[in-house]
């Protein structure tokens, strides 16, 4: 499904991310892992043999983003993909006691980052005019009201306008680009909520699977929207959610 496609994923040492990863790497394709500490991109990289690179990258950082790339393109020749996972949310509370400080990184790493990620893949596309396709992980809390994750969820709200923007401009460059909304993953990111009793069952008794999810079952969804299976598809929200949002 991803035959000899080179595909950029950040946020990859560890949940969704490395979900992603092994899923592409599954599908035939050869992977750029970046992000901020080379161990445990190695670690990944190691386990998924020579399909995988690692790069450390803070993606907030636009020449950090550039360099990425640019030793991607080294490696293997170019980039048919970037998948946008990498996410920070350092606090948790009313919207309205935000500390600057996290509302700061909170949009730094994930809209900033984001858009530093895209105009690298364009850039690149670009020179070779062979278009490209670009996965944003959002949220469901960038659709929803998002109670004590309320600066998260207005960088999801973003990550999805930015999505729809650049899906409209791209086209015309054969560049794809679309947004998968989960909602709540068992990863180390979200251990606020799915170790918590209380907050982990508020979430599973509103979604119709009764559960929440595991990394693998996103990455699936970031293999369709990478793959030529989608080449119609841009500017989309996929949501994957096991219900919650349509309820």
């Amino acid at each position: 499904m991803l035959n000899d496609k080179v595909i950029v994923i950040t946020g990859a040492s560890r949940g969704i991310g490395e979900a992603i990863a092994r899923a592409c790497v599954e599908a035939g394709a050869r992977v750029v892992l970046a992000s901020r500490k080379q161990a445990d991109l190695d670690r990944v990289a190691g386990a998924l043999g020579d399909k995988a690179f690692a790069v450390a990258c803070h993606t907030g950082k636009a020449e950090d983003v550039d360099a990425m790339m640019a030793k991607a393109v080294e490696k293997f020749g170019r980039v048919d993909g970037y998948v946008n996972n990498a996410a920070t949310n350092p606090y948790f509370g009313p919207l309205v006691d935000t500390p600057d400080s996290a509302i700061d990184k909170t949009f730094e790493v994930n809209v900033r980052g984001y858009l530093y990620g895209a105009r690298a893949l364009v850039k690149h596309a670009r020179t070779r005019d062979g278009g490209g396709s670009i996965v944003n992980i959002a949220s469901v809390a960038g659709l929803r009201a998002a109670p004590m994750q309320g600066i998260y969820g207005a960088t999801k709200a973003a990550v999805i306008s930015m999505t729809q923007t650049l899906a409209f401009e791209l086209g015309g460059s054969k560049i794809r680009v679309n947004a998968i909304a989960p909602g709540l993953v068992e990863t180390k990111f979200a251990a606020a909520i799915v170790q918590n009793p209380m907050l982990r069952e508020h979430v599973v008794n509103r979604t119709p699977l009764a559960r929440h999810a595991q990394p693998s079952e996103i990455a699936g969804a970031a293999v369709y929207l990478l793959s030529d299976a989608s080449s119609f598809t841009t500017g989309s929200v996929m949501v994957v959610d096991g219900g919650l949002t349509a309820v």
